[in-house]
């Protein structure tokens, strides 16, 4: 179990964190989201006793992470999958670290098997690509056989064999009790493996539920119509609080109407539909709306239009 009470860190007159409190529990996904520098890979640090916290606490088991005698063991972490010797093969990088807590041989071969890092398991390391990279500092995470993962974005750079492989890994890890805490940018992705989300926004707390009460905050009001009489609806569906955009010939997706109501237009004057649906929420839906006004660097306004040259 992970434990952050009232946890800040500053850097001079920046707060990278501003008194974040959470749980994360075991025998559960806990996904972390959040826009680039709202403060997860800080959160992920302090748990760890990379950085020190400026306020609060953040204990991992009941102890600070300096405070566990064998650490490796109670708390395997990914925050950079290129942070080893790259001279070294897999199997001797992972067998240096294992010596740190008495691990051997046969964990060095079992974490190794479970990652599929035979074939390369003697390759130097400077070698490998980001997919490898990122399998093998998996297995170093696995090598002291904790009871709690902490993985930043693990799936970078992993093919989709891959990415299903870290999915199934996570949840089994979790179905057995262990507490896996792990951030990603792939909405799709957390949406698949996550039980419940932590969404940061500008070292804030924003969101801490499970994933279907994340998506249940989704604002999205869109419905799916399709027409053979698309064009025409199209025009007398349109005023200035409805929005109708076209995706396919005869499919409409109408923004301030409800399906009934749309229903009942479509009666009135004489068009034919073979399709009337509300648009599904997601996870992504939701996390865009939740974190609207908490990204610190804006794209340019092109969504959804055509580049003009």
């Amino acid at each position: 179990m992970i434990e952050a009470r009232e946890l800040s860190k500053r850097y001079g007159a920046k707060t990278a964190v501003d008194g974040v409190t959470f749980t994360v529990r075991p025998g559960i996904v806990t996904g972390f989201l959040g826009p680039n520098g709202a403060g997860k890979s800080t959160t992920m640090r302090l748990i760890v006793g990379l950085d020190r916290p400026s306020t609060g606490s953040v204990t991992v088991n009941g102890k600070h992470y300096a405070e566990h005698h064998a650490p490796l063991r109670e708390v395997g972490v990914l925050l950079d999958a290129k942070a080893m010797h790259t001279g070294r093969s897999a199997f001797n990088h992972l067998l240096a670290v294992g010596a740190t807590h008495g691990i051997g041989r046969k964990r060095v071969h079992e974490v190794i098997a479970l990652t599929g890092l035979e074939s390369v398991a003697r390759k130097r390391v400077g070698g490998f690509s980001l997919g490898m990279g990122q399998r093998l500092g998996i297995a170093a995470a696995l090598l002291g056989d904790p009871a709690t993962l902490i993985l930043d974005e693990p799936v970078n750079g992993l093919d989709p064999e891959g990415v299903v492989w870290v999915r199934n890994l996570v949840k089994h890890l979790a179905g057995e009790g262990r507490t896996v805490f792990l951030s990603s940018h792939l909405m799709s992705e957390m949406a698949q493996t996550a039980d419940h989300i932590i969404v940061l926004g500008r070292g804030r707390v924003i969101a801490d539920a499970p994933v279907g009460d994340i998506v249940a905050m989704s604002t999205g009001t869109a419905v799916r119509v399709r027409t053979p009489d698309a064009v025409r609806f199209a025009q007398l569906l349109s005023t200035p609080e409805v929005t109708v955009t076209s995706t396919e010939v005869d499919l409409l997706e109408v923004n301030g109407l409800t399906a009934p109501r749309i229903g009942e237009l479509a009666a009135s004057a004489g068009v034919v539909l073979h399709e009337l649906t509300p648009a599904a929420g997601s996870l992504e839906d939701a996390y865009m709306a939740l974190t609207q006004d908490e990204v610190e660097y804006h794209a340019g306004g092109l969504a959804n239009e055509e580049v003009v040259r």
